[in-house]
């Protein structure tokens, strides 16, 4: 693991290719043209990052309406997140980066401490990227209530 800075408001977002539920893979650069919300969560299928993921699913269609594309990002498997989505009727697609490589190139991979344990996972962040492919906002140590929707606010400015 490298410690690399945190990206900022105003960076161009990094360069990227992940495969996605479905087995498709997304490349961040073709999206250019649109704006695109990426969700960073720590695992599928626990209670924060459950809540998160259908948040965002709820409030896909307002997403698309903007034409904002949505994508959700951890470092579980193609497999689990393809489960993940069917349990719990997820709409947006969900983004497989198992070697960490875009986690640590976005700098949400980070080390943790729980019950005075230290280790490595992702710290939940949200990125909303304009359609040049410019960071314009970014939330870090994210609470999931209520935060799809103000990334949903966010967006409706941007795009204002």
């Amino acid at each position: 693991m490298t410690d690399r800075p945190d990206l900022s408001p105003s960076d161009p977002a990094p360069d990227v290719t992940l495969p996605r539920d479905g087995g498709e893979e997304v490349h961040l650069a073709a999206l250019r043209g649109a704006p695109v919300v990426l969700f960073f969560y720590p695992r599928d299928d626990t209670s924060g990052c459950t809540r998160e993921a259908v948040a965002f699913s709820k409030l896909k269609p307002e997403f698309d309406a903007l034409g904002v594309r949505v994508f959700g990002i951890s470092r579980d498997s193609v497999a689990s997140h393809e489960k993940f989505r069917d349990k719990h009727g997820l709409s947006v697609p969900l983004l497989s980066d198992e070697a960490g490589d875009v986690c640590e190139r976005f700098g949400v991979w980070k080390e943790k401490s729980m019950y005075g344990k230290k280790f490595h996972g992702i710290e939940r962040s949200t990125f909303l990227i304009d359609a040049g492919g410019r960071i314009v906002r970014e939330w870090r140590k994210v609470k999931v209530p209520d935060h799809a929707e103000e990334v949903l606010a966010a967006a409706r400015a941007l795009c204002a």
